[in-house]
């Protein structure tokens, strides 16, 4: 796990970002993990346990293998956003699906602190247009990207769920000729209205 002095510093295309929680309430965020995309495509990767202050479900605990015995003396949330807020808000930041910027939010509600205006991609709709015969056919979702597209990587960590959303995106980016821009642009683009016939 990466220390919280050994934070990514540099200027990136995009940085993925994925959390564990330690219960069913989205707030209880018990880990954090960061997936820094650079101009190369190189992916540089951050995480850290965060003391949810507050109790592990045993489901969640089985799923992810956190415990309040690992997130003994690890920072709490509010340090962790704080230091990370000068990198997520310079940059364009990837969830798969929308629950990280849920539990983010709620987090900060929870602890009484702003939201802060972080800019979102949802890799699981760029994954959509990258891939629509997935649908019915195995699905989005991580698990199955991880098989159909030949990742590599131990899902239910913060780290390595943001390493794979990131390499969704670039995979993506390769299937449709279209860079993280223009990609998110076309995802996030309104559906057209039909035309009335007279």
């Amino acid at each position: 796990m990466s220390q919280m002095l050994s934070l990514p510093r540099g200027d990136y295309r995009f940085v993925a970002l994925d959390v564990e929680t330690a219960s069913g309430d989205a707030a209880s965020i018990c880990q954090i993990g960061l997936a820094c995309v650079d101009h190369d495509n190189r992916i540089e990767t951050f995480s850290t346990y965060i003391d949810p202050c507050m109790a592990f479900s045993p489901f969640n605990t089985q799923l992810h293998g956190i415990s309040p015995e690992t997130v003994f003396g690890a920072p709490v949330f509010a340090d962790v956003l704080a230091a990370l807020s000068p990198l997520l808000m310079r940059h364009p930041l990837v969830q798969h699906s929308s629950f990280d910027s849920r539990a983010i939010t709620k987090a900060c509600e929870c602890v009484g602190l702003p939201v802060p205006a972080l800019s979102w991609t949802d890799s699981v709709r760029i994954a959509r247009a990258a891939w629509p015969e997935f649908k019915g056919n195995g699905g989005h979702g991580l698990g199955h990207l991880k098989q159909a597209l030949g990742l590599e990587f131990e899902h239910h960590d913060a780290g390595e769920d943001a390493r794979a959303a990131a390499l969704v995106v670039l995979h993506a980016e390769a299937r449709l000729g279209l860079e993280f821009a223009a990609l998110r642009e076309s995802v996030y683009a309104p559906t057209p209205k039909p035309r009335k016939t007279v």
